[in-house]
């Protein structure tokens, strides 16, 4: 059941209008106007033809035309009217869009005039929330229609197309429709107590239960994945100072955008870039090089933000001077990171001024690592970085699980979690023979959460938080 308050329900009423195309001045503005009165709104300042007696999908050349003073009526500009009829358009309802010149004063000039002729303008996503109310989309591909505008590398563009299409709520859909007619069942069963009769099979609830808890378990595993190809992998770039860093970051982005010198301590703050690799996207920090005893304040400041950045990143790529370092001091700067829990990748830097003994001297370092295998390279003759870059792939891709839909929304991994646990519940009471009422109960917790993420049981609230998010036009 899909919840709206009194509020939204006199505000459907209304004719919205908004600028569909970003703020400033280009080639060609877009605005869009969608409700009951929409193509009377549109056909009252429209100068050509009649748009209330033609036909949805069509587009038609006018102007719009300021007859406020009847004696000097003044032309706004030559636009294309395009008319989407209901119940054929994004939102369900009466739908124009004004391809208008990309004037801020003409657009301006445009939204005044619907205005004052009877429409208002459109709160951040309402038009996405009238698709949505409409029954056009559901609540997960509306929320991919915002991923989508957000989207800023190939992997979380294909993500939220995904989405849009209902690659997700399809599966969702699925599993909650076969636990509602297990859950019917069930209750049925209630209503012949007294006849000890059995409607729904058991071990083919079992199965069902475990076969769906299975589904929903992989879901979750993918969120780590998801949510870092819809907001970016951060990665931190760590080690002693003068280990080369600021150089590995020029290198990787392929930009001089921090300040390489052989003074140990340059790098006072984190510095953050992002670059792509494969259509993933990854958040590049710089930090303060990493040492004991420094009598420099600022530095001292620099070094804090760096186990800080730490802390939060998915992958740190500690850097260490392969011409100098020991491999026991290597050993114990892994070790001290194992800690924070992220993926460390050991990377040698300045393999270009080892001796003619370079292979043993690698072998060494390769055989003293009790973690990862470190990966050498010349960030000066950017001499391996794809193998770098080939390592950063894989972690991400590693966790990645086998399955076509990815989670990258923390609303849909929590509902997917509470099912989880309802899911749980109902195995544990089927193990103990628990009787059918209070099977039926967490059953229907579980339908209940996976009703949340498709938006079949939402609240104005919930509605209110995910729409508000969109920027105005969407």
């Amino acid at each position: 059941m899909r919840f709206m308050s009194n509020y939204l329900r006199s505000d459907l009423n209304d004719t919205i209008c908004a600028l569909a195309t970003p703020e400033g001045i280009g080639a060609i503005g877009v605005i869009r106007i969608s409700g009951g009165n929409a193509i009377d709104i549109v056909n009252h300042v429209f100068k050509g033809k009649n748009l209330a007696s033609q036909a949805t999908h069509t587009a038609h050349f006018g102007r719009i035309i300021d007859a406020s003073n009847i004696e000097n009526p003044k032309i706004i500009d030559e636009v294309l009217a395009t008319i989407f009829v209901a119940p054929k358009s994004y939102t369900g309802e009466n739908t124009v869009e004004i391809s208008c010149h990309g004037s801020a004063y003409i657009q301006q000039q445009i939204l005044q005039l619907f205005i004052k002729n009877g429409a208002r303008s459109a709160k951040p996503g309402e038009f996405t929330m009238r698709a949505f109310l409409n029954k056009k989309l559901d609540l997960t591909q509306a929320e991919a229609v915002a991923d989508l505008i957000a989207s800023n590398s190939e992997a979380s563009h294909q993500t939220a197309m995904t989405q849009m299409r209902g690659g997700f709520s399809s599966q969702i859909t699925d599993l909650r429709e076969r636990l509602v007619n297990f859950a019917s069942l069930i209750e049925l069963e209630l209503d012949f107590g007294e006849e000890d009769v059995e409607f729904a099979s058991r071990p083919q609830l079992k199965d069902l239960v475990q076969n769906i808890l299975n589904l929903v378990q992989s879901l979750l595993q993918s969120f780590k994945y998801g949510n870092a190809i819809k907001n970016g992998i951060p990665t931190v770039i760590v080690g002693k100072p003068n280990a080369g860093k600021s150089t590995l970051l020029n290198a990787l982005i392929n930009d001089e955008r921090a300040i390489v010198s052989h003074i140990a301590g340059t790098t006072r703050d984190t510095i953050e870039e992002t670059f792509i690799i494969d259509g993933i996207l990854f958040r590049l920090i710089d930090t303060a090089g990493i040492r004991k005893n420094t009598t420099d304040a600022i530095e001292t400041i620099g070094i804090e933000r760096t186990f800080e950045s730490i802390n939060k990143a998915s992958i740190v790529i500690y850097l260490f001077d392969a011409s100098t370092t020991t491999e026991e001091e290597l050993k114990t700067e892994l070790d001290a990171l194992i800690s924070h829990h992220a993926v460390v990748i050991p990377v040698g830097n300045k393999i270009d001024l080892l001796a003619e003994n370079k292979n043993d001297i690698l072998d060494s370092f390769i055989a003293s690592s009790n973690q990862a295998k470190p990966i050498f390279v010349s960030t000066l003759q950017k001499n391996n970085l794809t193998a770098l870059n080939q390592k950063l792939i894989e972690i991400i891709r590693g966790d990645a699980v086998k399955n076509d839909v990815i989670i990258t929304n923390m609303r849909h991994y929590e509902a997917l979690l509470n099912t989880s646990n309802s899911l749980q519940d109902v195995l544990t009471g089927m193990d103990m023979q628990q009787t059918g009422d209070l099977l039926a109960f967490d059953i229907r917790k579980a339908i209940f959460h996976l009703g949340e993420i498709v938006g079949d049981i939402s609240s104005d609230d919930l509605l209110a938080n995910i729409f508000s998010k969109f920027c105005i036009g969407k």
